[in-house]
C-alpha cells in the first residue's frame, strides 16, 4: 500500500501554486514546471504567447481560449474551446476558422450591430468591450470595429486589447473593469501610439502587462523604456507563464514573453 501511494505521488504533476508558494520571486530563480497542454491547477491560468497578437489561455478542466486567432497555431492539432478575432488587419483573424472549434467570437459589427459577447464556459467567462478603429490611409473611423476581450478565470481578469486605436473612454474603462493581466500592442504606429499606450497601462493598473504586436525588438525596447519608471521589467526568455491570485507580483510588472508556435 505504501509503495502504491509513493508511485501515485511520483506520477502527479507538481502544483505550480506550491512551486511558487510564499513571496513571488523575480529573476532567474523562477521555476516554470509545465508547458502548453499540461494540466492547470484549479486556481491558476497558463498563458502561452504564440505569435503577434495570438495567445493561448488555459484554465482548469482543459478549457482553452485563443486570442486574435488566424487559423495557424503551429504543428500541434489543437482545438480551442473558444477563439476571438478582430478584423483591423488580416493578421488578427481568419475567414476559415477550424470548424471543430465550438465558439468563434468575432469582435466587429455584423448586420450593422456591434459585437456583444458573454460566453460562460464554466471555468472561464469571455466577454468583450468594443472600441473604434481607423480605416488605413484615410481619416475614416469604423465605430465598434475592435473588441477588447476579457477572460475571467481562476479569479483573474485578463484583458486582450487587440488592435486598440484610441484610449478608452471613461464608459469603456468602466465596462472593462479590473484587469489583473493585460496584453498590450506596443508597435506604436498602426495601433495606439506608445505614449498613449503607456497612459492606458497606468490607468488600468494591471499587475502584469504582457507586450505583444512588437514588429521589432527596437519598438519593444522603446516601450519598456517608457514603462520602467512605474513597472518592474521581467524577462525570463520563455514563451509562457502561469499565474494565480496568490502569485501576482506585488509590484506592477511588465512580463516579456517570447513568441513560440505550439509544437
Amino acid at each position: 500500500m505504501a509503495v502504491a501511494s509513493a508511485v501515485a505521488a511520483q506520477d502527479r504533476i507538481p502544483s505550480h501554486c506550491i512551486a511558487l508558494a510564499g513571496p513571488v520571486q523575480t529573476g532567474p530563480e523562477r521555476v516554470w514546471p509545465a508547458g502548453f497542454g499540461d494540466p492547470v491547477a484549479q486556481d491558476s491560468v497558463r498563458i502561452s504567447y504564440i505569435d503577434h497578437a495570438t495567445f493561448a489561455i488555459e484554465a482548469s478542466g482543459n478549457v482553452t481560449a485563443v486570442t486574435d486567432y488566424t487559423g495557424w497555431l503551429g504543428g500541434a492539432d489543437v482545438v480551442p474551446d473558444v477563439v476571438t478575432m478582430n478584423h483591423a488587419h488580416s493578421t488578427h483573424w481568419t475567414d476559415r476558422p477550424d470548424p471543430r472549434i465550438p465558439h468563434v467570437l468575432r469582435g466587429w459589427p455584423e448586420a450593422g450591430q456591434p459585437a456583444e459577447h458573454r460566453l460562460d464556459l464554466g471555468a472561464m467567462l469571455v466577454r468583450n468591450v468594443t472600441t473604434d478603429i481607423r480605416y488605413y490611409g484615410t481619416e475614416g473611423v469604423e465605430p465598434d470595429g475592435n473588441s477588447i476581450f476579457i477572460f475571467e478565470a481562476a479569479g483573474l481578469c485578463i484583458g486582450h486589447l487587440s488592435h486598440l486605436h484610441h484610449e478608452p473612454t471613461p464608459a469603456q474603462y468602466a465596462r472593462i473593469g479590473r484587469l489583473d493581466v493585460v496584453f498590450a500592442p506596443v508597435d506604436g504606429t498602426v495601433t495606439l501610439d506608445q505614449p498613449s499606450m503607456i497612459r492606458v497601462m497606468k490607468r488600468l493598473r494591471a499587475s502584469v502587462v504582457i507586450p505583444m504586436h512588437w514588429f521589432s525588438g527596437q519598438r519593444l525596447e522603446r516601450f519598456l523604456d517608457g514603462m520602467q519608471e512605474d513597472f518592474l521589467i521581467e524577462r525570463q526568455g520563455v514563451s509562457f507563464t502561469e499565474l494565480s491570485l496568490d502569485t501576482l507580483p506585488r509590484q506592477p510588472t511588465v512580463r516579456v514573453l517570447e513568441p513560440a508556435l505550439l509544437p
